[in-house]
């Protein structure tokens, strides 16, 4: 999301790992990650021409992945935590998980924690060029 607001801290990481993903992978996001990206634009049309232009695929949350979401947060709540439902981060842990998603992120800690088998894509593993 950096990429797209132009986060003059994280904009040089974003900028060439998203190049990168786009240039050797295809490149998801779900509907969560949607509405995450839908607060910078005016309208539904201006968001899905950036994500043509692009390629970013779209795809669905996968049952499982819903499920695996509220496993996550009972541990999440079990050792703590203080939300009373679950987080949009653990669904889309959660997808990445059940899709064989790699998830590019600088939230390392939760994604590491409560999905510790998905392979994170994050400042530490890929540093800015």
């Amino acid at each position: 999301m950096c990429f797209i607001k132009h986060d003059p801290q994280w904009l040089p990481w974003a900028r060439a790992t998203l190049t990168d993903a786009l240039l050797h992978d295809q490149v998801f996001i779900n509907p969560l990650i949607y509405a995450e990206l839908s607060i910078m634009y005016q309208a539904s049309a201006q968001l899905d021409q950036v994500l043509n232009v692009l390629g970013i695929e779209r795809a669905e949350l996968p049952w499982e992945a819903a499920y695996l979401a509220g496993q996550a947060f009972v541990r999440y709540r079990r050792q703590g935590g203080g939300k009373t439902s679950p987080l949009p981060d653990f669904y889309i842990g959660a997808h990445a998980q059940s899709a064989g998603f790699k998830l590019l992120t600088r939230d390392v800690k939760r994604y590491r924690t409560y999905f510790p088998g998905v392979l994170l894509i994050t400042p530490d593993s890929h540093p800015t060029p």
